[in-house]
Protein backbone atom coordinates (compact mmCIF):
# COMPACT_ATOMS: atom_id res chain seq x y z
CA UNK A 1 0.00 0.00 0.00
CA UNK A 2 1.13 3.36 -0.84
CA UNK A 3 1.71 6.66 1.24
CA UNK A 4 -2.37 7.71 -0.48
CA UNK A 5 -3.61 4.66 0.17
CA UNK A 6 -3.08 4.73 3.84
CA UNK A 7 -4.64 8.72 3.91
CA UNK A 8 -7.71 7.63 2.30
CA UNK A 9 -8.51 4.35 4.42
CA UNK A 10 -7.92 6.35 7.64
CA UNK A 11 -10.00 8.91 5.97
CA UNK A 12 -12.90 7.43 5.32
CA UNK A 13 -12.93 5.06 8.39
CA UNK A 14 -12.28 8.10 10.41
CA UNK A 15 -14.78 10.46 9.10
CA UNK A 16 -17.65 7.87 9.05
CA UNK A 17 -17.25 6.27 12.51
CA UNK A 18 -16.90 9.17 13.86
CA UNK A 19 -19.79 10.90 12.54
CA UNK A 20 -21.78 8.40 13.76
CA UNK A 21 -20.02 8.28 17.10
CA UNK A 22 -20.94 12.57 17.64
CA UNK A 23 -23.95 12.25 15.91
CA UNK A 24 -26.13 9.73 17.98
CA UNK A 25 -24.26 9.95 21.54
CA UNK A 26 -26.35 10.69 24.95
CA UNK A 27 -29.39 8.48 24.33
CA UNK A 28 -31.23 8.92 27.41
CA UNK A 29 -34.14 6.13 27.42
CA UNK A 30 -34.11 2.26 26.34
CA UNK A 31 -36.53 3.27 23.53
CA UNK A 32 -33.87 5.81 21.73
CA UNK A 33 -31.09 4.05 22.55
CA UNK A 34 -32.49 -0.13 20.84
CA UNK A 35 -35.01 1.78 18.37
CA UNK A 36 -33.51 5.06 17.24
CA UNK A 37 -36.59 6.81 18.78
CA UNK A 38 -38.46 5.21 15.41
CA UNK A 39 -36.65 7.72 13.39
CA UNK A 40 -35.30 5.66 10.81
CA UNK A 41 -36.60 6.00 7.14
CA UNK A 42 -37.60 3.52 4.55
CA UNK A 43 -34.40 4.15 2.81
CA UNK A 44 -32.04 4.26 5.73
CA UNK A 45 -33.66 0.63 6.79
CA UNK A 46 -33.29 -0.65 3.75
CA UNK A 47 -29.60 0.59 3.70
CA UNK A 48 -29.11 -0.65 7.56
CA UNK A 49 -30.78 -4.32 6.69
CA UNK A 50 -28.42 -4.88 3.14
CA UNK A 51 -25.32 -3.47 5.30
CA UNK A 52 -26.46 -5.87 7.88
CA UNK A 53 -26.64 -8.88 6.00
CA UNK A 54 -23.30 -7.95 3.44
CA UNK A 55 -20.65 -8.80 5.69
CA UNK A 56 -17.01 -8.62 4.63
CA UNK A 57 -17.02 -12.04 3.29
CA UNK A 58 -19.97 -10.84 0.80
CA UNK A 59 -17.00 -8.77 -0.92
CA UNK A 60 -14.14 -11.20 -0.34
CA UNK A 61 -15.93 -14.60 -1.11
CA UNK A 62 -18.52 -14.00 -3.80
CA UNK A 63 -16.43 -12.53 -6.35
CA UNK A 64 -13.84 -15.25 -5.51
CA UNK A 65 -16.64 -17.39 -6.00
CA UNK A 66 -17.44 -16.35 -9.46
CA UNK A 67 -14.28 -16.59 -10.89
CA UNK A 68 -13.70 -20.67 -9.52
CA UNK A 69 -17.10 -21.64 -10.00
CA UNK A 70 -19.48 -19.37 -12.08
CA UNK A 71 -22.37 -17.23 -10.97
CA UNK A 72 -24.46 -20.08 -9.70
CA UNK A 73 -24.41 -18.87 -6.09
CA UNK A 74 -27.16 -15.98 -7.65
CA UNK A 75 -29.67 -19.24 -7.19
CA UNK A 76 -29.29 -19.02 -3.48
CA UNK A 77 -30.87 -15.22 -3.65
CA UNK A 78 -34.23 -15.94 -5.66
CA UNK A 79 -36.42 -16.69 -3.13
CA UNK A 80 -35.53 -13.38 -0.87
CA UNK A 81 -38.21 -11.25 -2.40
CA UNK A 82 -40.93 -13.79 -1.52
CA UNK A 83 -39.90 -13.64 2.11
CA UNK A 84 -39.77 -9.95 2.22
CA UNK A 85 -43.12 -10.17 1.12
CA UNK A 86 -44.05 -13.08 3.69
CA UNK A 87 -42.50 -10.36 6.46
CA UNK A 88 -44.03 -7.25 5.39
CA UNK A 89 -47.58 -8.97 5.18
CA UNK A 90 -47.30 -10.95 8.81
CA UNK A 91 -44.29 -10.26 10.78
CA UNK A 92 -44.28 -6.47 10.74
CA UNK A 93 -47.33 -5.41 11.83
CA UNK A 94 -47.13 -7.64 14.32
CA UNK A 95 -44.35 -5.99 15.99
CA UNK A 96 -45.39 -3.08 15.62
CA UNK A 97 -49.08 -3.61 17.38
CA UNK A 98 -47.10 -4.81 20.66
CA UNK A 99 -44.66 -2.07 20.39
CA UNK A 100 -41.89 -4.54 21.04
CA UNK A 101 -38.10 -4.36 21.31
CA UNK A 102 -36.78 -7.91 20.37
CA UNK A 103 -39.14 -10.25 18.43
CA UNK A 104 -38.96 -12.24 21.12
CA UNK A 105 -41.12 -10.43 23.40
CA UNK A 106 -44.55 -11.42 21.64
CA UNK A 107 -43.48 -15.27 22.05
CA UNK A 108 -44.13 -14.78 25.98
CA UNK A 109 -47.38 -12.80 25.03
CA UNK A 110 -48.44 -15.57 22.53
CA UNK A 111 -46.99 -18.90 24.46
CA UNK A 112 -45.01 -17.81 28.01
CA UNK A 113 -42.09 -17.37 29.49
CA UNK A 114 -40.11 -19.95 28.90
CA UNK A 115 -40.85 -20.25 25.57
CA UNK A 116 -39.87 -17.02 25.23
CA UNK A 117 -36.29 -17.50 27.38
CA UNK A 118 -35.56 -20.40 25.17
CA UNK A 119 -35.46 -18.85 21.83
CA UNK A 120 -33.76 -15.41 23.01
CA UNK A 121 -31.69 -18.41 24.36
CA UNK A 122 -31.16 -20.05 20.99
CA UNK A 123 -30.22 -16.91 19.09
CA UNK A 124 -28.07 -15.36 21.72
CA UNK A 125 -26.20 -18.73 21.28
CA UNK A 126 -25.65 -18.85 17.38
CA UNK A 127 -25.50 -15.46 16.90
CA UNK A 128 -22.46 -14.55 19.77
CA UNK A 129 -20.71 -17.37 17.63
CA UNK A 130 -21.46 -16.01 14.31
CA UNK A 131 -20.49 -12.68 15.42
CA UNK A 132 -17.04 -13.94 16.19
CA UNK A 133 -16.97 -15.17 12.84
CA UNK A 134 -17.70 -11.84 10.97
CA UNK A 135 -14.92 -10.68 13.00
CA UNK A 136 -12.31 -13.25 12.33
CA UNK A 137 -12.89 -14.59 8.51
CA UNK A 138 -12.05 -10.72 7.21
CA UNK A 139 -9.22 -10.27 9.66
CA UNK A 140 -7.36 -13.15 8.45
CA UNK A 141 -7.76 -12.53 4.91
CA UNK A 142 -6.60 -8.42 5.41
CA UNK A 143 -3.86 -9.61 8.11
CA UNK A 144 -2.60 -11.88 5.67
CA UNK A 145 -2.68 -9.52 2.15
CA UNK A 146 -1.58 -6.40 4.41
CA UNK A 147 0.95 -8.31 6.74
CA UNK A 148 -0.84 -7.11 10.07
CA UNK A 149 -1.02 -9.35 12.94
CA UNK A 150 -4.17 -11.45 13.51
CA UNK A 151 -4.92 -10.63 16.38
CA UNK A 152 -4.44 -6.90 16.61
CA UNK A 153 -6.08 -6.54 13.14
CA UNK A 154 -9.23 -8.82 15.20
CA UNK A 155 -8.91 -6.23 17.81
CA UNK A 156 -9.23 -3.33 15.41
CA UNK A 157 -12.49 -4.32 13.62
CA UNK A 158 -13.86 -5.76 17.20
CA UNK A 159 -12.92 -2.29 19.33
CA UNK A 160 -14.39 0.07 16.63
CA UNK A 161 -17.51 -1.83 15.93
CA UNK A 162 -17.73 -1.79 19.69
CA UNK A 163 -17.22 1.87 20.54
CA UNK A 164 -19.77 3.48 17.98
CA UNK A 165 -22.53 0.76 18.59
CA UNK A 166 -21.89 1.62 22.60
CA UNK A 167 -21.78 5.08 22.46
CA UNK A 168 -25.17 5.57 20.16
CA UNK A 169 -26.97 2.21 19.63
CA UNK A 170 -29.25 1.37 16.90
CA UNK A 171 -28.94 4.92 15.46
CA UNK A 172 -25.43 5.14 15.40
CA UNK A 173 -25.73 2.18 13.36
CA UNK A 174 -28.17 3.21 11.23
CA UNK A 175 -26.37 6.48 10.77
CA UNK A 176 -23.41 4.22 9.92
CA UNK A 177 -24.63 2.02 7.72
CA UNK A 178 -26.07 4.72 5.86
CA UNK A 179 -22.61 6.08 4.79
CA UNK A 180 -20.93 2.45 4.56
CA UNK A 181 -23.46 1.38 2.11
CA UNK A 182 -22.70 4.72 -0.06
CA UNK A 183 -19.05 4.43 0.01
CA UNK A 184 -19.33 0.35 -0.58
CA UNK A 185 -22.44 0.69 -3.71
CA UNK A 186 -19.68 3.49 -5.22
CA UNK A 187 -16.56 1.81 -4.76
CA UNK A 188 -17.87 -1.62 -6.43
CA UNK A 189 -19.19 0.11 -9.31
CA UNK A 190 -15.71 1.92 -9.59
CA UNK A 191 -14.17 -1.30 -9.94
CA UNK A 192 -16.55 -2.27 -12.66
CA UNK A 193 -15.72 0.02 -14.64
CA UNK A 194 -12.23 -0.43 -14.05
CA UNK A 195 -12.68 -4.09 -15.05
CA UNK A 196 -14.41 -3.16 -18.11
CA UNK A 197 -11.91 -0.82 -19.20
CA UNK A 198 -9.09 -3.34 -18.92
CA UNK A 199 -11.45 -6.57 -20.76
CA UNK A 200 -12.30 -4.42 -24.05
CA UNK A 201 -8.20 -3.59 -24.47
CA UNK A 202 -8.16 -6.74 -26.54
CA UNK A 203 -11.39 -8.28 -27.31
CA UNK A 204 -14.99 -6.56 -27.45
CA UNK A 205 -17.18 -7.01 -24.24
CA UNK A 206 -19.14 -9.86 -26.36
CA UNK A 207 -16.54 -11.30 -27.59
CA UNK A 208 -14.88 -11.76 -23.72
CA UNK A 209 -18.94 -13.03 -22.57
CA UNK A 210 -18.16 -15.75 -25.52
CA UNK A 211 -14.58 -16.72 -23.52
CA UNK A 212 -16.45 -16.60 -20.17
CA UNK A 213 -19.26 -18.55 -21.13
CA UNK A 214 -17.09 -21.37 -22.86
CA UNK A 215 -15.59 -21.84 -19.29
CA UNK A 216 -18.99 -21.98 -17.86
CA UNK A 217 -18.52 -19.16 -15.86
CA UNK A 218 -22.31 -16.90 -16.74
CA UNK A 219 -24.51 -20.34 -16.06
CA UNK A 220 -26.82 -18.78 -13.48
CA UNK A 221 -29.74 -21.67 -12.86
CA UNK A 222 -29.33 -25.29 -12.46
CA UNK A 223 -32.83 -27.04 -12.52
CA UNK A 224 -30.89 -30.62 -11.50
CA UNK A 225 -32.37 -31.77 -8.47
CA UNK A 226 -29.59 -33.11 -6.35
CA UNK A 227 -30.15 -32.59 -2.89
CA UNK A 228 -25.87 -32.60 -2.08
CA UNK A 229 -25.75 -29.82 -5.18
CA UNK A 230 -25.45 -27.06 -2.48
CA UNK A 231 -26.87 -24.28 -5.15
CA UNK A 232 -29.11 -25.06 -7.69
CA UNK A 233 -32.77 -24.09 -8.06
CA UNK A 234 -34.38 -26.43 -5.66
CA UNK A 235 -32.07 -25.26 -2.68
CA UNK A 236 -33.17 -22.05 -3.77
CA UNK A 237 -36.45 -23.49 -1.99
CA UNK A 238 -35.05 -24.57 1.02
CA UNK A 239 -33.18 -20.89 1.49
CA UNK A 240 -36.81 -19.59 1.57
CA UNK A 241 -37.29 -20.92 5.26
CA UNK A 242 -33.61 -19.46 5.87
CA UNK A 243 -34.31 -16.25 4.85
CA UNK A 244 -37.63 -16.13 6.76
CA UNK A 245 -35.98 -17.06 9.69
CA UNK A 246 -33.06 -14.75 9.34
CA UNK A 247 -34.97 -11.46 8.60
CA UNK A 248 -38.19 -12.52 10.25
CA UNK A 249 -37.00 -14.21 14.14
CA UNK A 250 -32.84 -12.78 14.15
CA UNK A 251 -33.06 -9.67 16.01
CA UNK A 252 -30.14 -8.53 14.37
CA UNK A 253 -32.53 -7.76 11.55
CA UNK A 254 -35.81 -7.49 13.33
CA UNK A 255 -34.32 -4.45 14.94
CA UNK A 256 -32.99 -2.67 11.75
CA UNK A 257 -36.76 -3.02 10.61
CA UNK A 258 -38.68 -2.25 13.70
CA UNK A 259 -36.71 1.43 14.37
CA UNK A 260 -38.53 2.47 11.64
CA UNK A 261 -40.88 5.49 11.40
CA UNK A 262 -44.03 3.72 10.82
CA UNK A 263 -45.21 0.21 9.20
CA UNK A 264 -45.33 2.09 5.76
CA UNK A 265 -41.50 3.00 6.50
CA UNK A 266 -40.39 -0.35 7.76
CA UNK A 267 -42.21 -2.38 5.03
CA UNK A 268 -40.99 -0.35 2.16
CA UNK A 269 -37.15 -0.68 3.50
CA UNK A 270 -37.64 -4.82 3.24
CA UNK A 271 -38.90 -4.22 -0.32
CA UNK A 272 -36.01 -1.89 -0.97
CA UNK A 273 -33.93 -5.13 0.52
CA UNK A 274 -35.53 -7.25 -1.75
CA UNK A 275 -35.73 -5.61 -4.92
CA UNK A 276 -32.05 -4.52 -4.94
CA UNK A 277 -30.42 -7.71 -2.97
CA UNK A 278 -30.53 -10.43 -6.29
CA UNK A 279 -29.33 -8.48 -9.03
CA UNK A 280 -26.71 -6.58 -6.06
CA UNK A 281 -25.62 -10.10 -5.95
CA UNK A 282 -25.61 -10.96 -9.01
CA UNK A 283 -23.23 -7.72 -9.83
CA UNK A 284 -21.04 -8.63 -7.56
CA UNK A 285 -21.01 -12.41 -8.47
CA UNK A 286 -20.17 -10.93 -12.32
CA UNK A 287 -17.45 -8.38 -10.67
CA UNK A 288 -15.65 -12.01 -9.85
CA UNK A 289 -16.19 -12.96 -13.96
CA UNK A 290 -14.70 -9.59 -14.97
CA UNK A 291 -11.74 -10.48 -12.94
CA UNK A 292 -11.85 -13.71 -14.80
CA UNK A 293 -11.44 -12.22 -17.84
CA UNK A 294 -9.32 -9.56 -16.79
CA UNK A 295 -6.95 -12.91 -15.87
CA UNK A 296 -7.62 -14.02 -19.46
CA UNK A 297 -5.44 -11.42 -20.55
CA UNK A 298 -3.02 -11.13 -17.63
CA UNK A 299 -1.16 -14.07 -15.93
CA UNK A 300 -3.31 -15.28 -12.90
CA UNK A 301 -1.32 -16.74 -10.31
CA UNK A 302 -1.35 -20.45 -10.09
CA UNK A 303 -2.40 -19.38 -6.14
CA UNK A 304 -3.81 -16.36 -5.07
CA UNK A 305 -3.02 -16.47 -1.08
CA UNK A 306 0.80 -15.46 -2.16
CA UNK A 307 2.16 -16.00 2.09
CA UNK A 308 1.21 -19.46 1.96
CA UNK A 309 2.47 -19.87 -1.95
CA UNK A 310 5.74 -18.47 -0.52
CA UNK A 311 6.13 -20.90 2.29
CA UNK A 312 5.83 -23.51 -0.15
CA UNK A 313 7.80 -21.87 -2.28
CA UNK A 314 10.65 -21.80 0.71
CA UNK A 315 10.16 -25.57 1.38
CA UNK A 316 11.39 -29.20 0.72
CA UNK A 317 8.54 -29.19 -1.58
CA UNK A 318 9.51 -26.29 -3.76
CA UNK A 319 10.53 -28.85 -6.78
CA UNK A 320 7.13 -29.87 -6.58
CA UNK A 321 5.19 -26.83 -6.81
CA UNK A 322 7.86 -25.33 -9.68
CA UNK A 323 6.87 -28.28 -11.54
CA UNK A 324 2.72 -27.43 -11.27
CA UNK A 325 4.32 -23.99 -12.32
CA UNK A 326 5.71 -25.41 -15.34
CA UNK A 327 2.45 -27.11 -16.33
CA UNK A 328 0.44 -23.88 -15.32
CA UNK A 329 2.86 -22.15 -17.74
CA UNK A 330 2.15 -24.18 -20.92
CA UNK A 331 -1.66 -24.33 -20.77
CA UNK A 332 -1.63 -20.32 -19.86
CA UNK A 333 -0.17 -20.18 -23.69
CA UNK A 334 -2.03 -22.80 -25.16
CA UNK A 335 -5.43 -21.01 -23.51
CA UNK A 336 -4.17 -17.65 -25.17
CA UNK A 337 -4.09 -19.66 -28.40
CA UNK A 338 -7.28 -21.27 -28.47
CA UNK A 339 -9.21 -17.92 -27.02
CA UNK A 340 -7.97 -16.47 -30.04
CA UNK A 341 -9.42 -18.82 -32.16
CA UNK A 342 -12.60 -18.52 -30.49
CA UNK A 343 -12.94 -14.72 -31.01
CA UNK A 344 -11.71 -15.40 -35.01
CA UNK A 345 -13.99 -18.05 -35.63
CA UNK A 346 -16.93 -15.69 -33.68
CA UNK A 347 -15.98 -12.59 -36.01
CA UNK A 348 -15.91 -14.75 -38.95
CA UNK A 349 -19.83 -16.11 -37.47
CA UNK A 350 -18.31 -19.49 -38.52
CA UNK A 351 -20.92 -21.40 -35.75
CA UNK A 352 -18.89 -24.40 -36.47
CA UNK A 353 -15.72 -23.31 -35.20
CA UNK A 354 -16.87 -21.58 -32.56
CA UNK A 355 -18.93 -24.91 -30.97
CA UNK A 356 -14.95 -26.39 -31.70
CA UNK A 357 -13.13 -23.85 -30.09
CA UNK A 358 -15.68 -23.18 -26.97
CA UNK A 359 -15.20 -26.77 -26.60
CA UNK A 360 -11.82 -26.77 -26.40
CA UNK A 361 -11.50 -24.21 -24.61
CA UNK A 362 -13.46 -25.62 -22.13
CA UNK A 363 -11.50 -29.16 -21.87
CA UNK A 364 -8.62 -26.42 -21.08
CA UNK A 365 -9.89 -24.96 -18.09
CA UNK A 366 -10.78 -28.50 -16.74
CA UNK A 367 -7.42 -29.40 -17.25
CA UNK A 368 -6.22 -25.48 -15.63
CA UNK A 369 -8.83 -26.46 -12.35
CA UNK A 370 -6.62 -29.89 -12.26
CA UNK A 371 -3.17 -28.61 -12.27
CA UNK A 372 -4.91 -25.81 -9.24
CA UNK A 373 -6.27 -28.57 -7.44
CA UNK A 374 -2.78 -30.49 -7.12
CA UNK A 375 -1.29 -27.18 -5.63
CA UNK A 376 -4.24 -27.44 -3.04
CA UNK A 377 -3.27 -30.75 -2.20
CA UNK A 378 0.45 -29.90 -2.02
CA UNK A 379 -0.20 -27.19 0.65
CA UNK A 380 -2.47 -29.77 2.36
CA UNK A 381 0.08 -32.18 2.37
CA UNK A 382 2.70 -30.07 3.93
CA UNK A 383 1.00 -28.49 6.61
CA UNK A 384 -2.62 -29.34 7.03
CA UNK A 385 -3.50 -26.16 8.92
CA UNK A 386 -2.24 -24.10 6.30
CA UNK A 387 -5.27 -22.04 4.26
CA UNK A 388 -5.17 -24.36 1.06
CA UNK A 389 -8.88 -22.49 -0.15
CA UNK A 390 -7.43 -19.70 -1.87
CA UNK A 391 -11.16 -18.38 -3.65
CA UNK A 392 -11.07 -15.63 -0.54
CA UNK A 393 -8.22 -13.73 -2.04
CA UNK A 394 -8.99 -13.78 -5.67
CA UNK A 395 -10.71 -10.33 -5.38
CA UNK A 396 -8.39 -8.68 -2.54
CA UNK A 397 -5.47 -9.72 -4.63
CA UNK A 398 -6.85 -8.17 -7.64
CA UNK A 399 -7.25 -4.70 -5.52
CA UNK A 400 -4.44 -4.79 -4.27
CA UNK A 401 -1.88 -5.65 -7.29
CA UNK A 402 -3.86 -3.67 -10.05
CA UNK A 403 -5.88 -0.68 -8.78
CA UNK A 404 -4.22 2.37 -8.55
CA UNK A 405 -2.95 4.42 -5.50
CA UNK A 406 -5.99 5.77 -3.36
CA UNK A 407 -8.65 3.30 -4.58
CA UNK A 408 -6.28 0.82 -2.84
CA UNK A 409 -7.13 2.45 0.51
CA UNK A 410 -11.21 2.90 -0.47
CA UNK A 411 -11.19 -0.46 -1.19
CA UNK A 412 -10.04 -1.87 1.85
CA UNK A 413 -12.22 1.12 3.64
CA UNK A 414 -14.90 -0.91 1.80
CA UNK A 415 -13.55 -4.25 3.97
CA UNK A 416 -13.73 -2.93 7.37
CA UNK A 417 -17.10 -1.33 7.00
CA UNK A 418 -18.27 -4.07 5.71
CA UNK A 419 -17.08 -6.07 8.58
CA UNK A 420 -18.01 -3.67 10.96
CA UNK A 421 -21.59 -3.14 9.52
CA UNK A 422 -22.47 -6.75 9.92
CA UNK A 423 -20.52 -6.62 13.73
CA UNK A 424 -22.80 -3.43 14.93
CA UNK A 425 -25.56 -5.16 14.13
CA UNK A 426 -25.04 -8.55 15.72
CA UNK A 427 -23.52 -6.70 18.61
CA UNK A 428 -26.99 -4.49 19.08
CA UNK A 429 -28.91 -7.10 18.64
CA UNK A 430 -26.88 -9.43 20.73
CA UNK A 431 -27.14 -6.24 23.64
CA UNK A 432 -31.07 -6.10 23.16
CA UNK A 433 -31.73 -9.39 23.43
CA UNK A 434 -30.28 -9.97 26.42
CA UNK A 435 -31.02 -6.74 28.28
CA UNK A 436 -35.21 -6.74 27.54
CA UNK A 437 -35.22 -11.00 27.13
CA UNK A 438 -32.71 -12.03 30.15
CA UNK A 439 -32.05 -9.05 32.44
CA UNK A 440 -35.13 -7.11 32.18
CA UNK A 441 -37.24 -9.49 32.10
CA UNK A 442 -35.82 -12.29 34.87
CA UNK A 443 -33.26 -10.03 37.05
CA UNK A 444 -34.04 -6.06 37.41
CA UNK A 445 -37.73 -6.05 36.43
CA UNK A 446 -37.95 -2.18 37.84
CA UNK A 447 -35.03 -0.39 36.83
CA UNK A 448 -35.48 3.01 35.42
CA UNK A 449 -34.97 3.91 31.39
CA UNK A 450 -30.89 5.12 32.18
CA UNK A 451 -30.21 1.77 34.20
CA UNK A 452 -31.55 -0.68 31.13
CA UNK A 453 -29.69 1.76 28.75
CA UNK A 454 -25.81 1.29 30.52
CA UNK A 455 -27.27 -2.06 30.61
CA UNK A 456 -27.41 -2.28 26.90
CA UNK A 457 -23.88 -0.58 26.71
CA UNK A 458 -22.91 -2.85 29.62
CA UNK A 459 -23.85 -5.93 27.08
CA UNK A 460 -22.49 -4.77 24.10
CA UNK A 461 -19.34 -4.62 25.56
CA UNK A 462 -19.52 -7.63 27.30
CA UNK A 463 -20.79 -9.38 23.20
CA UNK A 464 -18.20 -8.01 21.56
CA UNK A 465 -15.56 -9.05 23.35
CA UNK A 466 -17.16 -12.80 23.75
CA UNK A 467 -17.15 -12.25 19.85
CA UNK A 468 -13.21 -11.12 20.16
CA UNK A 469 -12.21 -14.01 22.27
CA UNK A 470 -13.98 -16.07 19.87
CA UNK A 471 -12.10 -14.83 16.67
CA UNK A 472 -8.73 -14.99 18.35
CA UNK A 473 -9.10 -18.87 18.60
CA UNK A 474 -10.58 -18.92 15.06
CA UNK A 475 -8.04 -20.85 13.82
CA UNK A 476 -9.32 -23.73 15.67
CA UNK A 477 -12.06 -23.83 13.36
CA UNK A 478 -12.25 -25.04 9.88
CA UNK A 479 -14.22 -23.91 6.76
CA UNK A 480 -15.37 -20.45 8.51
CA UNK A 481 -16.92 -18.81 6.23
CA UNK A 482 -19.67 -21.81 5.47
CA UNK A 483 -19.41 -22.05 9.57
CA UNK A 484 -21.30 -18.77 10.02
CA UNK A 485 -24.57 -20.40 7.33
CA UNK A 486 -24.45 -23.71 9.51
CA UNK A 487 -24.32 -22.05 12.61
CA UNK A 488 -27.53 -20.14 11.83
CA UNK A 489 -29.13 -23.50 10.39
CA UNK A 490 -28.52 -25.51 12.75
CA UNK A 491 -30.81 -22.82 14.87
CA UNK A 492 -33.03 -21.13 12.78
CA UNK A 493 -35.20 -23.54 11.14
CA UNK A 494 -36.49 -24.39 15.14
CA UNK A 495 -37.12 -20.61 15.32
CA UNK A 496 -38.67 -20.32 12.68
CA UNK A 497 -41.00 -23.18 13.29
CA UNK A 498 -41.80 -21.76 16.62
CA UNK A 499 -43.03 -17.96 15.25
CA UNK A 500 -45.19 -19.56 12.54
CA UNK A 501 -46.85 -22.04 14.71
CA UNK A 502 -47.29 -18.72 16.78
CA UNK A 503 -48.72 -16.78 14.05
CA UNK A 504 -50.71 -19.35 12.14
CA UNK A 505 -51.83 -22.46 14.30
CA UNK A 506 -53.92 -20.20 16.89
CA UNK A 507 -55.09 -23.40 18.81
CA UNK A 508 -51.45 -24.73 19.67
CA UNK A 509 -50.55 -23.75 23.33
CA UNK A 510 -46.94 -23.08 25.18
CA UNK A 511 -45.93 -26.94 26.22
CA UNK A 512 -46.86 -28.84 22.88
CA UNK A 513 -44.34 -26.09 20.79
CA UNK A 514 -41.38 -25.80 23.62
CA UNK A 515 -41.42 -30.17 24.04
CA UNK A 516 -41.62 -30.02 20.00
CA UNK A 517 -38.82 -27.35 19.68
CA UNK A 518 -36.53 -28.99 22.30
CA UNK A 519 -36.77 -32.65 20.13
CA UNK A 520 -36.51 -30.68 16.79
CA UNK A 521 -32.99 -28.96 17.67
CA UNK A 522 -31.90 -32.68 19.66
CA UNK A 523 -32.79 -34.18 16.30
CA UNK A 524 -31.17 -31.47 14.02
CA UNK A 525 -28.12 -31.18 15.79
CA UNK A 526 -27.90 -35.10 15.43
CA UNK A 527 -28.87 -35.37 11.75
CA UNK A 528 -26.06 -32.47 11.39
CA UNK A 529 -23.39 -34.24 12.94
CA UNK A 530 -24.15 -37.72 10.72
CA UNK A 531 -23.95 -35.79 7.53
CA UNK A 532 -27.46 -37.13 6.68
CA UNK A 533 -28.30 -34.09 4.14
CA UNK A 534 -26.46 -30.61 3.64
CA UNK A 535 -27.11 -27.84 6.04
CA UNK A 536 -29.17 -25.56 4.24
CA UNK A 537 -32.29 -28.29 4.28
CA UNK A 538 -31.83 -28.33 8.21
CA UNK A 539 -34.05 -25.41 7.99
CA UNK A 540 -36.75 -27.01 6.89
CA UNK A 541 -36.29 -30.13 8.49
CA UNK A 542 -36.62 -27.07 11.57
CA UNK A 543 -39.70 -25.50 10.51
CA UNK A 544 -41.87 -28.59 9.25
CA UNK A 545 -40.14 -30.77 12.89
CA UNK A 546 -41.75 -28.12 14.99
CA UNK A 547 -45.21 -27.45 13.51
CA UNK A 548 -45.70 -30.84 13.29
CA UNK A 549 -44.41 -32.03 16.49
CA UNK A 550 -46.40 -29.51 18.33
CA UNK A 551 -49.74 -30.49 16.44
CA UNK A 552 -49.26 -34.23 17.62
CA UNK A 553 -48.59 -33.23 20.92
CA UNK A 554 -51.43 -30.87 21.44
CA UNK A 555 -53.34 -33.71 20.28
CA UNK A 556 -51.83 -36.25 23.19
CA UNK A 557 -50.93 -33.85 26.03
CA UNK A 558 -53.54 -33.72 28.45
CA UNK A 559 -55.49 -30.00 28.05
CA UNK A 560 -54.76 -29.40 31.93
CA UNK A 561 -50.85 -29.37 31.03
CA UNK A 562 -51.01 -26.68 28.22
CA UNK A 563 -50.56 -22.89 29.33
Amino acid sequence: MGFWDWIVLCFTVTIIIGYGIWKTKGSKNIEGYLLGGNEAKWWTVGLSVMATQASAITFLSTPGQAYHDGMGFAQFYFMLPIAMIIICITFIPLFYRLKVYTAYEFLESRFDLKTRSMTSFLFLLQRGLATGITIYAPAIIISSVMHWDLNLTTLLVGFISIAYTMSGGTKAVHVTHKHQMIVILFSLFLIFFILLNHITEDYSFTENLLIAKANDKLEIIDFTFDLNERYNIWSSLAALFLFLSYFGTDQSQVQRYISGKSIKESRLGLIMNGIMKVPLQIFILFLGVLVFLFYQTNKAPIFFNQQVKTEIENSTRSAELQNLEDQYEGLLVQRDILNQKLVESSRAKDKELVNQYKSEVHALSLQERGVRENVKALIKDYNPELESNDKDYVFISFILNYLPQGLVGLLLAVIFFAAMSSTASELNALAATTTVDIYKRNLVKNGSDMHYVNASRAWTVFWGIVAILFASFGSLFENLIQFVNIIGSLFYGTILGIFLVAFYFKRITANPVFIAAIIVEITIILIYKGGIVPYLWLNVIGVVGVISISHLLQWLLPKKSSV
